[in-house]
């Protein structure tokens, strides 16, 4: 019997199986940033145990309040910042280089084919978009991770998703990974990989790809992932090729080896769900949970107070553009607050050449620095209570961007619509 990418990854990183389902695994990478791991930090400190298992293999960013707020959010950063000095911690993002952590360390390449994964984080499923076993862990785990550098897990089933066809105009990755949450429910992938193919897929970009393997969580799977192809290689071409890490000698040698990873025709899934891409349309949540999603026409109308595109779903490049292009030579609806946060300086950097910043600007939003603050309620766009904001993020739980608060969920094509509207609306 074949086996699926996942489980590929398990077998080829396996240190012990001490009971039942139990998989010890190598890791590859260990990702951190100043919200989870200073607690891990401070209680390996106080056991005596200030070390890590391989400096070069962790991967650590100031992200999810940035520039810090108040003293409590300082120290949180500065406990990761000592520590990563203290560690030898090269590939440490401090203030002015850092970015979302989801958006930032894939463009630096640290995330490859094959590799195992894990943050206190648990959107670390986007990853997975490259043909990664990626997921997110708690504290305990992150502290074994960054001590022993190997983490526990039960062996994957897989639950496979085949969206065939093209894509219709103004539907984006956003809105299909929406409208898998509604058919399988939040819990519908619980401790499950989600895997998502067919030519709809191989058609997206590693953007796209990551937006639909960050949302895997919000239907309670370990991770999301994807079938590593010539999209893969083009993207991680500038750290694998001649002039990165010399892994590989030409694209051609690197997409061979990639396709080792690739799921066995002949796998066996728990389910295989089979998804017509000319059939979806732009949706939107409603309600405080992912599977919440109606199409964005049967919310038409709903009111809302603020816009927000950014996040570790959709603050990539491609979806500031798909934004701007919506946006140019219009503006932000009378009494509706509109708030850009480009994921990374170099996405910024590229907004800024390409003149999107300046359409975001002339429409009225505000352009902020790379940070999670607004995602999760902290900083840089928090809602006050019965306020209602529109957002390319991935969690729409009550209070999430702020006690009181609704969010809608959509992609950043309609969440600009939206701004200009004032109500929600199609691009």
């Amino acid at each position: 019997m074949g086996k699926t990418l996942a489980q590929k990854i398990f077998e080829s990183h396996v240190v012990d199986k001490p009971f039942g389902e139990a998989w010890v695994l190598r890791l590859d990478r260990v990702f951190c940033h100043e919200i989870t791991t200073p607690v891990a930090i401070n209680d390996l400190v106080a056991r005596g145990m200030d070390t890590v298992f391989d400096a070069d293999k962790i991967k650590a960013v100031i992200d999810h309040v940035t520039p810090a707020k108040d003293s409590k959010t300082a120290e949180q950063g500065r406990v990761l910042r000592k520590w990563a000095e203290r560690q030898g911690i090269k590939d440490f993002f401090d203030i002015g280089k850092n970015g979302v952590c989801h958006a930032l360390f894939p463009e630096k390449g640290f995330v490859r084919p094959g590799f195992t994964v894990i943050m206190g984080d648990s959107h670390t499923c986007t990853h997975g978009a490259f043909g990664a076993f990626a997921a997110g862990v708690g504290t305990t785990d992150l502290e074994v991770g960054i001590l022993k550098g190997v983490c526990a897990f039960q062996y994957p089933g897989t639950i496979r998703f085949e969206i065939d066809g093209k894509l219709p105009a103004g539907v984006t990755p956003k809105d299909a990974i929406l409208t898998i949450i509604k058919k399988v429910g939040v819990n519908g992938a619980t401790n499950k990989v989600m895997e998502f193919a067919g030519s709809a897929v191989d058609a997206m970009s590693m953007e796209g790809r990551m937006t639909l393997c960050n949302m895997a969580i919000e239907a309670g799977g370990t991770s999301g992932v994807c079938m590593p192809d010539a999209v893969t290689v083009e993207y991680l071409w500038p750290f694998i090729g001649p002039d990165g890490d010399k892994t590989y000698a030409n694209k051609d040698e690197a997409l061979v080896d990639f396709l080792k990873w690739h799921s066995d025709p002949d796998a066996e899934y728990e389910a295989v769900h089979k998804i017509d891409a000319a059939s979806l349309v732009p949706v939107a949540t409603f309600g405080f949970k992912p599977d919440q999603v109606k199409t964005i026409r049967e919310m038409a109308g709903t009111k809302v107070d603020q816009v927000y595109i950014g996040s570790c779903t959709n603050g990539r490049i491609e979806d500031l553009r798909q934004a701007a292009a919506v946006l140019k030579g219009k503006t932000v609806a009378p009494g509706v607050r509109g708030i850009v946060s480009p994921a990374t300086p170099a996405i910024f950097r590229e907004a800024l050449k390409e003149g999107i910043i300046q359409v975001f600007m002339d429409a009225g939003f505000c352009v902020t620095n790379p940070t999670c603050g607004a995602c999760l309620g902290m900083s840089n766009g928090v809602l006050a209570d019965g306020e209602v904001c529109a957002s390319t993020t991935n969690r729409n739980f009550f209070g999430r961007m702020g006690k009181g608060g609704t969010v809608h969920l959509m992609s950043p094509a309609s969440a600009a619509a939206t701004a200009v509207a004032g109500t929600i609306t199609e691009a």
